[in-house]
């Protein structure tokens, strides 16, 4: 039984979803459909792409992954399938190209141009997930080698995000916001990596976020700097919400300062 998963925009008012499963499990009910989130704003192509990042590695190999953020459906804009590497295999991603594959390690890409594995010879302007991509993953998961689904396309082809990635820096690191969860947590661009045995602080504009271990580490109310399980340092408020406390977007700019032994330059 194969996996497939799927990762939009639509939120979870309308029937969107649920008609992309229906569609899946017309053509092939063995599969499981897992949905990894349908909570992103409306056409965040960042947000879908951070998402993607960062689940994907805990799907099985042969997973199909499904991602429909497509503020372009209708037009000229390729739909695509993309081989991408796993630690043990490979695992395809359907999806727009629109920037979504930001990062990812692709072996190959496959143009969805075959209109018979498509819902419809007439796919809806508006629909895509439903009329090519929801019915070209449940043909793939089928069995149907994934060449059969179109035509190839050169990896360097993609449409690319200009993903502002952190920079060391004789302090620290500079890097920005890329991305604001559920809670109002502020992930950076800045790898976790070695740093949760350093001490340091966050600073976002004029606002200094001690380094913490935990969230409940700090006071309630109060803002700290951490490694979230995504492997990013966010800025978090203990108890509130750091979206709505410092008023900051997606592409802000964030330091990353370490405290030098006998420091006095912030109190943590």
């Amino acid at each position: 039984m194969g996996v497939i998963t799927l990762l939009t925009d639509f939120g979870h008012r309308d029937s969107y979803v649920g008609v992309m499963k229906g569609v899946i499990a017309s053509i092939s009910p063995q599969s499981q459909i897992i949905d990894l989130t349908h909570g992103l704003q409306p056409q965040a192509i960042l947000a879908a792409r951070f998402n993607l990042i960062t689940s994907y590695l805990y799907f099985p190999v042969g997973t199909i992954h499904v991602v429909v953020v497509d503020p372009g459906v209708g037009t000229q804009r390729a739909a695509i399938a993309a081989e991408v590497s796993v630690p043990a295999g490979l695992q395809t991603i359907i999806a727009p190209d629109n920037g979504i594959l930001t990062g990812f390690s692709i072996k190959a890409v496959t143009a969805l141009t075959n209109p018979d594995y498509w819902y419809t010879p007439e796919p809806s302007n508006t629909f895509h997930g439903r009329d090519i991509f929801a019915p070209m993953a449940a043909h793939l998961a089928n069995g149907i080698p994934i060449g059969e689904l179109g035509t190839s396309l050169p990896v360097s082809s993609l449409v690319s995000l200009n993903i502002n990635h952190a920079v060391v820096t004789d302090q620290g690191y500079r890097g920005s916001l890329q991305y604001i969860d559920h809670f109002g947590n502020l992930v950076t661009t800045i790898p976790g990596d070695g740093l949760t045995s350093q001490l340091w602080y966050v600073q976002l504009g004029t606002y200094i976020c001690p380094y913490r271990p935990t969230y409940g580490r700090m006071e309630l109310g109060e803002a700290l700097a951490l490694v979230g399980s995504h492997g990013y340092v966010e800025i978090a408020v203990n108890g509130g919400n750091a979206h709505q406390a410092f008023q900051a977007n997606v592409g802000d700019a964030v330091e990353l300062i370490y405290v030098r032994h006998g420091s006095d330059t912030v109190a943590l």
